[in-house]
């Protein structure tokens, strides 16, 4: 990946939705060459843009599951994990013994069946699930460690012709949304006429409803990226434990680390979860000695290095590649 390459990447992460052209005028590239390169990284795994519902729009409930597992079967049981649709995210954990997961399910469903089979799995030997109360969303920092990124003109340029962060809370998702849904999940930079010619509708629906759905925050637009196509190879779970009076401006703070892909408050112990990427351990050992351990509220961290990642984003991940199923 050159230049153009990385800084494309940037544009996708502000706004996974920005038109060609808007990209094109941001990069002083021409349309034809940012489809080209945006082809190229999306069959190469390491880029893809989803669209998926808020879960206050859904019902659903999230929860991160902890599991201790006999080391000969870990694998074989994150595989099927990471097949299940319910579960968003899978890593291999822990010296190989240990799968955390993300899993979803509606509220009045008491966790979802996964969580109720799982601690009768006789390969599980131990089973912790702790419920997230909040994600902190951050103000688009994330993964501002990569090369090559926009300058203050081309961020100026490009938000210019952002949507607007929705303020009031997500509406009500319709049982006639779904192939709309469906669409979105597979390809999240869909346009009004592919969508219109996925789901049946007229393009006038379609725009008028995609609209309705963004603007609200009722679906947000997710840029996923494969690592270690750009040299980020160490992964790791951090759960800190900070004063409940200080948690909320604690997790504000850390999410907009750049080196934080995810923070969210949670039941358990270890109130605050952030997942972490740096390039090397020495990075990883920097940012929770520097960043994390100046945080005067945190008063412990576990560090759980993940050793392969199955699935991310509710995307396979298959020899550092992102394939959508």
């Amino acid at each position: 990946m050159d230049r153009t390459d990385r800084q494309l990447v940037h544009c996708l992460l502000q706004d996974g939705r920005a038109s060609l052209r808007r990209i094109a005028d941001v990069l002083e590239v021409s349309e034809q060459t940012v489809a080209r390169r945006l082809q190229r990284l999306r069959e190469a795994g390491a880029v893809r843009v989803q669209v998926r519902p808020d879960a206050r729009a859904t019902g659903q409930r999230s929860w991160f599951v902890r599991m201790q597992c006999r080391p000969d079967s870990a694998s074989s049981l994150a595989e099927a994990l990471a097949a299940r649709d319910d579960v968003s995210w899978v890593s291999i954990t822990s010296g190989g013994s240990e799968i955390i997961c993300l899993a979803r399910g509606a509220a009045d469903q008491g966790g979802g069946s996964i969580l109720r089979r799982l601690p009768r799995t006789s390969q599980v030997l131990a089973f912790t699930a702790f419920t997230v109360l909040h994600v902190h969303t951050g103000s688009g920092t994330r993964w501002l460690t990569l090369d090559d990124p926009l300058t203050p003109a081309q961020a100026t340029a490009l938000q210019a012709g952002a949507r607007p962060r929705p303020t009031s809370p997500p509406h009500p998702l319709h049982p006639d949304d779904a192939p709309l849904l469906a669409e979105l999940a597979r390809d999240g930079r869909a346009g009004v006429v592919a969508l219109a010619r996925a789901t049946g509708w007229s393009q006038s629906r379609v725009s008028t409803r995609l609209d309705a759905l963004l603007s609200t925050g009722t679906l947000q637009v997710k840029t996923d990226l494969s690592p270690a196509q750009f040299g980020y190879h160490t992964s790791a779970y951090l759960w800190l434990t900070v004063a409940p009076s200080h948690l909320a401006a604690t997790g504000t703070e850390v999410s907009l680390h750049p080196e934080a892909t995810f923070a969210a408050a949670v039941t358990g112990t270890a109130n605050l979860l952030v997942t972490t990427t740096c390039r090397t351990d020495a990075d990883l050992y920097a940012y929770v000695t520097t960043r994390i351990g100046a945080l005067p509220a945190v008063h412990q961290v576990e560090i759980v290095p993940v050793l392969h990642r199955l699935k991310q984003g509710g995307t396979r991940l298959h020899d550092n590649r992102l394939v959508p199923t």
